[in-house]
């Protein structure tokens, strides 16, 4: 299943968005996503995709303490799709 997953961390610096990023690559969570014509775009700041068998009550688990690494209190958001479509998103580098 696909997941798009958004993590806020309250009062963080680009330090803490440096750790998260690590954390949750780490975890199996990217960055990019991938268009209908195989191109690759950047997610914005603190969002990430991932595709596992995992529920999603099981991704936001992992979210979270990826997370957490930041020491940080935070918001994470799950939610499962089959499509998705954007408009402003950077080509991947």
């Amino acid at each position: 299943m696909m997941y798009l997953i958004r993590v806020e961390l309250h009062g963080a610096n680009r330090d803490d968005y440096d750790v998260l990023h690590a954390a949750m690559s780490r975890r199996g969570f990217q960055r990019t996503i991938r268009s209908a014509s195989g191109a690759d775009y950047a997610l914005p700041t603190a969002e990430y995709i991932a595709d596992t068998p995992q529920s999603g009550e099981e991704v936001r688990s992992v979210a979270d303490a990826a997370a957490s690494q930041t020491g940080r209190s935070r918001a994470v958001l799950v939610a499962r799709y089959e499509q998705s479509w954007w408009t402003g998103l950077p080509f991947a580098s």
